[in-house]
């Protein structure tokens, strides 16, 4: 099996190195990351500026570009193979809810999905991350579970990872995504010359948590696996458009 590794905390980040070490054990990994953080860059596309890839010391394939970036170039011209699966990860942090649009980690797992390629992405919920090996194991687990039963179609999975030890999980559930509640509002500061300048606030707490949901999931100590779907065409409101073109 060959598995193509990314993620959007950058090469060096602790998760990817412990997720591509322990996806080894299942076949060959190959990691093409981002250079430095992108987290939040969500599925742009770098179409201004050629792209740079390097070889780190660490073997892995850095970019200095976004997610998406990474896994395009990856399965379109650096590499001479088509990955038989893509696990984006481990994310420090949750990507539930809302957090899927802008995720630059759930991002890099869409490219690989809109090629046709089975496609996880791996988040650990917490600030801290005590229990990367934790995600990992959830991870190995996942594709071994791809690779045995096989989904009739590609998948985009979204998986989220309580920081917790593995034997303090509490099992896993298919889940829908949730939502939160509206962001907190921007931190205004002055720079040293006196312009000024607004860091974007924090996430808002989950709005939309109930039963089912990847919050519910999580806050439970479960694991939360959502499908996902790309098409973001807002089928029951066709009608209404139709309706409202023609007055």
């Amino acid at each position: 099996m060959r598995i193509l590794v990314s993620n959007d905390d950058g090469y060096f980040a602790p998760g990817i190195t412990l997720l591509a070490e322990a996806l080894k054990q299942l076949g060959e990994v190959t990691v093409v990351a981002p250079e430095r953080d992108r987290s939040g860059a969500s599925n742009s596309l770098t179409l201004d500026r050629p792209l740079t890839v390097r070889r780190a010391p660490n073997g892995y394939f850095s970019v200095n570009g976004t997610p998406t970036d990474c896994v395009h170039i990856a399965v379109t011209g650096l590499l001479d193979f088509t990955p038989d699966i893509i696990v984006s990860g481990i994310n420090l942090g949750a990507n539930m809810g809302d957090d899927t649009i802008y995720s630059g980690t759930v991002a890099a797992a869409t490219e690989g999905y809109l090629f046709g390629i089975p496609s996880i992405a791996v988040s650990l919920v917490g600030k801290v991350g005590r229990n990367f090996e934790t995600a990992a194991q959830v991870a190995v687990d996942m594709v071994k579970r791809a690779t045995r039963f096989p989904f009739a179609v590609p998948v985009l999975l979204n998986v989220n990872v309580p920081d917790v030890a593995l034997a303090e999980l509490g099992g896993i559930e298919a889940t829908r995504l949730g939502r939160r509640h509206k962001a907190e509002p921007v931190v205004q500061m002055q720079t040293p010359r006196g312009e000024t300048a607004y860091w974007i606030g924090a996430a808002g707490d989950a709005q939309d948590a109930g039963p089912g949901t990847d919050f519910h999931a999580v806050a439970a100590g479960r694991v939360s696996i959502t499908p996902l779907q790309v098409d973001l065409s807002l089928h029951q409101q066709l009608p209404l458009v139709a309706d409202w073109l023609t007055r």
